[in-house]
């Protein structure tokens, strides 16, 4: 945070323009390592410094390291000795330096999977399942993939490269699992299989007895013994899809995949493809509203009697942390900070993210944008405080129940942006109003843009998200049929029909090492690419073109969310193209109106009213409840002790919730006595643990319902049971998935 600075990046951090670093340690939510120092150099002089990065088992392990390093040829004999080590390795492996060199190029796309290297994209947009697709083969699917199809005995030897590439890279501690698929002719396939599955249980063996190295594994299967199911699945996977036969890989060549020999070199035959396109042809702050804050600190403070809360931001200023507003409904929602920051998920917060959790309180970039362009001067700014800020600009911010609220005004037109969820629908409204002061007709474009996630948490889904313009809507959709759950389900990005051009590809629209700070296909007025597909690194974004008279008034429409198919996804579009905004947003805030009118306190200490009337029991269901996310954890789980504590507020106000949860909650014990500790909806994996005091809490908030409520019957309710493998004595917790048993539990 010190060094990096609230609401900057490393492009712009406050260490490098002129802060001072400093000098403490210690324990930090975010830490980091930065040393410094400062020399002078004389015209014609020269002036060496060296960084080193040191680790060993142990502090003093790691002084000692440090010691010989302090020499001024410390550097020199250190790369000395790593090229000597380096070569004794090579000799150790039986491999040469340009060998070695082919492998470390495969590196980038092994963890960063380039299109260039993959299968190709009617394969991507075929292949659904997830990783339990390949558990039939016995691959987890938790490393990367090198999938080699070799047709015939004669290219041996380039299968027993590639499995020299495996070991050096799993000396370098990077674990890499090669498939090497048979594809040969019925009368050699048998003879093929022995040889293969010779090599992989020799590359075995190796492994098991050298155990210093990474973890990977060798898999021999035969291709006209698997599904299509599994064939699909491995293609999609392999991060590096590798032709042993030179037939077979001109045969990929000519159908546009790229031309990739698995011989020593490692490296394409041929110029990289590029990943397959869909195009479309297609035509071309205030400050915060003037009333007394009450607590105001500076920065902020509560309006509307307590129902908002209301920030200003200028210049450089932040809030101190991201100061957010869980937003949500009991299947979907988002989360927004003052500045713009925040992910939209449908379903669960953890396990279906439509864009990425964010989960960094330092610079908390967006990853969902509202660009606007003058298309006379070039000028681009954003909707929110971030990631554009306009110098001398006061943006006003406005915090309420099941809404959020931005406004300011820059380069003469006055921007309001609404975002709110209704309360039944996995959408999220974003009503953007812009109003021309300047005196002027203003001739602008409107891009809204989002990095697609859809994929857990932690994961790195980006390579099978599938892009695609929608022909009956117009509207961009995104999927990813590559996991185990919400294979079906249809992500949009949506501008209320008014989108004009579009982009499915990150690198294109943000340019190479760009950023949503200044994203390369705004620099002009050029209408985006049109590009969509498999293959590519995958975002959406859609822009529309305007002409603001002077003093004239324009609404554009955002729609972003999620549905089980694409007649869903096209049906929900439709109606919120249609929906009159004006009659939903009332719907939303008069749910929150009733729910938090229930009971009301007036006690002689202003800040309690406003938390126990408000506050409190707002984020109780929209955050505790329903969303179970926020930026410091966004499990997406029940906590048995956790969300049953959480409902006992809701006793009064919404009695219907709590003894939901109470139902779900007796759903979640075992026969044997003990209960879930967590579980992920809709699938109910979890963990079982030893803990004792979790059981307590569901006799003693049914206790509480009832007293509260007076309704006894819900005692009369019949739950099943779980099962699951009873924990062994040394065992304090244990990750399954349960099943549900025809045993009844009351």
């Amino acid at each position: 945070a010190r060094f990096i600075g609230r609401g900057r990046t490393l492009r712009n951090a406050l260490a490098i323009q002129g802060a001072s670093l400093s000098n403490t340690s210690g324990t930090v939510l975010d830490p980091i390592f930065s040393i410094r120092r400062r020399v002078s150099v004389a015209p014609g002089a020269r002036v060496s410094v060296a960084f080193w990065t040191v680790v060993a088992d142990s502090r003093a392990g790691a002084l000692a390291h440090c010691e010989p390093l302090r020499s001024l040829d410390a550097p020199e004999r250190t790369l000395k000795a790593a090229a000597g080590q380096a070569s004794n390795e090579h000799q150790r492996l039986g491999i040469d330096g340009a060998q070695a060199e082919a492998f470390q190029r495969l590196v980038g796309p092994l963890l960063y999977a380039e299109s260039a290297w993959r299968a190709s994209t009617d394969v991507l947009e075929r292949a659904s399942g997830g990783a339990p697709v390949l558990w039939t083969a016995g691959i987890s699917g938790d490393r990367p993939i090198v999938l080699v199809r070799v047709g015939s005995g004669a290219v041996i030897e380039r299968v027993s490269d590639v499995l020299k590439a495996q070991t050096y890279w799993r000396s370098k501690r990077l674990g890499i699992d090669v498939v090497v698929l048979n594809t040969a002719a019925k009368r050699a396939a048998g003879r093929l299989q022995s040889e293969l599955q010779a090599l992989a249980q020799t590359q075995t063996r190796e492994f098991e007895a050298d155990s210093d190295g990474a973890k990977a594994s060798v898999f021999a299967l035969h291709d006209n013994e698997i599904s299509d199911a599994l064939r699909d699945g491995l293609l999609a996977a392999a991060r590096v899809v590798l032709y042993a036969d030179d037939d077979e890989r001109n045969a990929a060549a000519s159908r546009g995949g790229a031309s990739r020999s698995a011989t020593a070199t490692l490296k394409p035959a041929g110029t990289k493809s590029s990943p397959s396109t869909h195009r479309t042809n297609t035509r071309a702050a205030t400050a915060a509203a003037a009333e007394s804050l009450e607590f105001y600190n500076g920065l902020g403070g509560f309006a509307q009697g307590g129902r908002e809360y209301a920030i200003t931001l200028d210049d450089d200023h932040c809030t101190p942390m991201p100061w957010i507003n869980v937003i949500s409904n009991p299947s979907f929602g988002f989360i927004v900070s003052a500045e713009g920051g925040g992910y939209t998920w449908s379903i669960n917060s953890q396990q279906n993210p439509l864009t990425p959790w964010p989960n960094d309180p330092v610079s908390d970039t967006p990853h969902e944008v509202v660009y606007l362009r003058d298309e006379d001067s070039g000028e681009v700014w954003s909707a929110t405080a971030s990631p554009i800020r306009v110098p001398d600009v006061k943006y006003g911010v406005h915090h309420g129940k099941g809404y959020s609220r931005f406004e300011h005004t820059a380069y003469g037109v006055e921007v309001a942006l609404l975002q709110f969820v209704p309360l039944d629908d996995s959408i999220k409204l974003s009503r953007l109003r812009l109003f021309n002061r300047s005196g002027r007709t203003r001739r602008l474009s409107i891009t809204a843009y989002v990095e697609w996630a859809l994929g857990p948490n932690g994961t790195t889904p980006a390579p099978f998200v599938v892009t695609s313009i929608d022909a009956a809507t117009g509207a961009l959709f995104a999927r990813n049929a590559w996991r185990a759950e919400f294979v079906e389900r249809i992500a949009f990005l949506d501008l209320g029909g008014r989108q004009s051009s579009h982009t499915g590809d990150r690198a294109g629209f943000l340019g190479r090492q760009g950023s949503v700070e200044r994203p390369a296909a705004l620099r002009s007025g050029a209408p985006l690419s049109g590009t969509a597909g498999a293959g590519i690194d995958p975002c959406g974004a859609l822009q529309t073109r305007i002409e603001l008279a002077t003093n004239a008034e324009i609404e554009i429409l955002i729609l972003l969310g999620d549905a089980a198919s694409p007649a869903d996804t096209q049906a929900l579009i439709k109606e919120y193209r249609a929906a009159d905004l004006d009659a939903v947003l009332p719907e939303v805030t008069g749910h929150w109106g009733d729910l938090l009118n229930t009971v009301q306190v007036r006690t002689p200490d202003r800040a309690l009213d406003i938390l126990l009337n408000d506050w409190l029991l707002y984020q109780t269901l929209s955050c505790r409840v329903w969303a179970r996310s926020a930026y410091y954890q966004s499990s997406g789980a029940y906590g048995f002790r956790d969300q049953l504590q959480d409902v006992m507020a809701l006793a009064v106000a919404r009695p219907d919730i709590a003894r939901e949860h109470l139902l779900r909650s007796a759903s979640r014990q075992f026969a044997e006595g003990d209960v879930q500790h967590w579980w992920l909806p809709p699938g109910g994996q979890g963990v079982r643990t030893t803990m004792t005091d979790d059981r307590v809490w569901l006799p003693y908030v049914a206790t509480q319902y009832i007293g509260v409520t007076g309704e006894a019957a819900v005692l009369d309710e019949q739950v099943h049971f779980i099962e699951g493998e009873p924990l062994k004595d040394d065992q304090h917790e244990a990750f399954f998935t349960p099943s549900i048993t025809r045993k009844k539990a009351s």
